[in-house]
This record gives structure tokens, sequence and C-alpha cells, in this order.
């Protein structure tokens, strides 16, 4: 067996053994630390501009504040989940208005920031009266 097989099938049974644990495989703890390294999602692939690094730092900070402890209650963890999920999209809504320029997709980023920031406001009130 060839080393670059024995690698890839090495690779694929952590992969396994991770989603059989329902853990992503970057939070497993079993694993070998150099295994556990996560990418820099702050810094965008690709393009290296001012605007592509703007999205890639709120889609970094999205996910990192999506990443909420399960509580089991499926409808608080839902909307804990949803609201840095909208957020992020205001954050990128603000970002085409700061660099972009069809005044379509302009116009979109704004009707994206007014729709989350209503459904933000009320998650947070569903949150407040629940006692989430």
């Amino acid at each position: 067996m060839s080393l670059k097989i024995l690698a890839l099938t090495a690779a694929f049974a952590f992969a396994a053994a991770a989603l059989a644990q329902d853990k992503p495989m970057h939070m497993n703890q079993d694993m070998p630390m150099h295994m556990n390294m996560q990418m820099d999602m702050s810094k965008p692939m690709g393009d290296q501009g001012p605007s592509s690094q703007a999205f890639a730092e709120a889609n970094a900070k999205m996910h990192k504040d999506m990443a909420i402890e399960m509580t089991g209650n499926t409808d608080a963890d839902f909307v804990r989940s949803m609201i840095p999920h909208h957020q992020g999209a205001i954050e990128m809504a603000k970002i085409e208005l700061q660099y972009g320029k069809d005044p379509d997709i302009r116009k979109l980023a704004e009707a994206v920031i007014k729709a989350q920031e209503a459904e933000i406001a009320d998650m947070n009130a569903w949150l407040k009266a629940h006692g989430k």
C-alpha cells in the first residue's frame, strides 16, 4: 500500500470517527494537535482587497458567534444561533454599501439590513419573553 493511500485512509478514518461522535473534526479532542488546527477564516482565499478582507472578517465573526453551547431546547438553540447569523448578514450588507456599485444590489443590501434588524429584534424579544 502506498504512503499516499495510507495517509488518505487514515484521514478518512479520523473524519469518520469525528462524525460518529457528532463533533466537528476541528473540535475533536482525541485527535493529534496538528489535526485540530483550523484555517484562519478571517483571511480571504483569492482576492486580498479591502472588500474581500471585510467579507472574510465578517464571515469569521459570524461563524465564531454562531458556535453556541447547545442546550437541547431546539427553539432557544435555533434563535440563539440565528441572531449572529442575521447579524452577519447585516455586516455583509454594510460591506456591500461601503464598496458595492450596482444600484440594484445596494438597494437589496439596504432591504437585508432592515429585514434582519427586525428579525433580530423579534428573536431577542422571544428570548426575553421565554427566559432564555
